[in-house]
């Protein structure tokens, strides 16, 4: 086990070293406050899923078309510059053996 470990389990125990810094003492109470150590069940989670799923701003039907036509657009065009200038060097390397 290495330092890092050991420090992480220590944190989560609670334990302050003698040694230690104030500032991880600063830390060790601030988590117990802010209620870290909370045991977080399946439908806790769920619950929080949800509740920051409502805070998202989704969309309207004329964004996400306006959207999908522009990458539509985007990759089409891109897919024919990409054409051109393959099928260009193809032709250039061509008439170079020949």
């Amino acid at each position: 086990m290495n330092r890092q470990t050991k420090r992480m389990m220590e944190r989560r125990q609670g334990a302050v070293d003698a040694g230690a810094s104030a500032a991880t003492a600063r830390y060790q109470a601030a988590a117990k406050s802010a209620g870290a150590e909370k045991k977080l069940t399946i439908k806790g989670y769920l619950n929080e899923v949800r509740s920051e799923l409502r805070k998202v701003i989704w969309p309207k039907r004329a964004q996400v078309l306006n959207y999908s036509t522009v990458v539509l657009f985007t990759l089409i065009l891109l897919v024919v510059v990409i054409f051109v200038l393959n099928f260009a060097f193809s032709k250039a390397v061509l008439f170079l053996y020949k």
